[in-house]
């Protein structure tokens, strides 16, 4: 056992003896466990720390909104709305082309495969 190890564990010892794990919130409650399993291992980190501060990347903002565009545009009847709707997809697409090229993800592929599974997603709520 490290000495890291050993002084958590001392320390957990000493919290309980005081009595400080009584009364905690959701005591008796099973934990809700976050499923993170569609997102790849070496992006589950920083995924976890971004979801935690409230922040999403505009990367993935971006999927969003072109999915939902893509979903309005063939929904879409009247011919006029139909072309502005494409007119903002396009632009979306390329800003989010752009972004993948700045931030060196677009050949990355755990990003790929994490892309993938975040659009089978979206698509499906």
């Amino acid at each position: 056992m490290s000495i890291m190890s050993w002084l958590a564990e001392q320390r957990i010892h000493q919290a309980m003896e005081q009595g400080d794990f009584k009364d905690l919130a959701g005591k008796g409650k099973p934990l809700e466990l976050e499923d993170v399993s569609h997102i790849p291992e070496d992006l589950r980190m920083s995924y976890k720390i971004m979801k935690n501060a409230g922040l999403i990347p505009e990367e993935m903002q971006l999927q969003g909104e072109l999915i939902k565009l893509q979903n309005l545009i063939h929904l879409c009847e009247n011919a006029g709305e139909k072309e502005k709707l494409t007119r903002t997809f396009t632009e979306k697409k390329l800003r989010f082309q752009m972004l993948m090229e700045q931030r060196g993800l677009s050949g990355s592929t755990a990003f790929l495969q994490y892309e993938e599974k975040l659009r089978d997603r979206l698509q499906d709520s």
